[in-house]
């Protein structure tokens, strides 16, 4: 278990999402993306709740933004190292936000992710 303050795991996050592509962040749309301390569920990393990329229609206008939850106490419980914690988060942001991007977790298993 690794011991980090909200702060700092939030800046592990920022670090993340620095590393997307610039054409990628570009083309996300009607998007938040936060830093929870408890999932919903244990062993749960992170959370994508929205309509992804390549669903939505003409109907889709005037709609609360899709949401990504990144989870920090449970990143924080199955690190054991800060460098593995910081490849750990990097890994969810990708993973949360190719569901964004409408790929799903078979596709991103074949992918390697």
């Amino acid at each position: 278990m690794v011991e980090m303050s909200e702060l700092a795991f939030e800046e592990l996050v920022a670090e993340a999402l620095d590393t997307i592509p610039p054409g990628l962040t570009k083309l996300m749309r009607n998007v938040v993306i936060v830093v929870v301390d408890h999932a919903p569920e244990k062993g749960l990393l992170g959370l994508y709740t929205g309509i992804p990329l390549t669903e939505r229609g003409d109907w889709y206008s005037a709609v609360l933004p899709d949401r990504i939850e990144i989870y920090r106490t449970e990143h924080l419980a199955v690190c054991e190292t800060e460098e593995e914690l910081k490849e750990e988060v990097a890994i969810t942001v990708v993973h949360e936000i190719a569901h964004h991007f409408g790929i799903d977790d078979d596709r991103l298993h074949a992918l390697g992710w």
